[in-house]
């Protein structure tokens, strides 16, 4: 498949491109995301931030409970994040330096000279499925750490700060800088 590279975007009509077994069968837990991600798009189209329709989403599911797995280097925003969730949901919290294990310990590379904590996200995941989260968010983590994250939650993950230290947290920036992608990659602004 090379939807990327396609023009023609038949699909939006209701041209399957795809094999038949590839089409899959929604539902029980998957049917009830599909149906509360379709009502807050038909309601709500161009009229939410991120934040509300992620509210809106965890009370359409019925969640009670919530997850956050934050970089320390976000620790501001995730305060502030974890206060406004906790106005409707139980939040439990857990920062990527938990368990405050040294890189030597796993021969990582490490940024300056001495002692320095790795982050931990197969610990995060851990914590939030011992508490039992029925939905994590992901506030900042490391490229890698969170898909670490993700491969260890027993809860759904979704994110809300992607981490990009150069572009304030906003990587498709990238995509919109036509200096930066001639530059960088040889190619013309989208």
């Amino acid at each position: 498949m090379k939807c990327a590279s396609c023009d023609t975007r038949r699909c939006r009509q209701g041209k399957d491109c795809t094999p038949r077994e590839v089409q899959p069968e929604y539902a029980s837990e998957d049917l009830e995301m599909m149906k509360a991600a379709s009502k807050i798009e038909a309601n709500f189209y161009m009229e939410k931030t991120r934040l509300e329709e992620l509210v809106l989403f965890a009370k359409e599911m019925g969640y009670r409970k919530l997850g956050v797995a934050f970089c320390v280097g976000l620790e501001n925003e995730a305060r502030t994040f974890c206060k406004i969730l906790e106005k409707d949901f139980i939040v439990e919290s857990v920062c990527c330096k938990i368990c405050g294990v040294d890189k030597e310990e796993y021969g990582l590379d490490k940024i300056r000279e001495g002692r320095e904590t790795t982050c931990n996200p197969i610990a995060q995941a851990m914590m939030l499925n011992r508490a039992g989260t029925e939905l994590n968010i992901i506030v900042g983590l490391c490229m890698g750490h969170d898909i670490l994250f993700n491969k260890h939650s027993e809860a759904p993950v979704t994110t809300f700060i992607v981490k990009d230290r150069i572009l304030t947290h906003n990587p498709a920036g990238a995509l919109y800088s036509g200096y930066y992608l001639k530059k960088r990659f040889g190619l013309e602004k989208i």
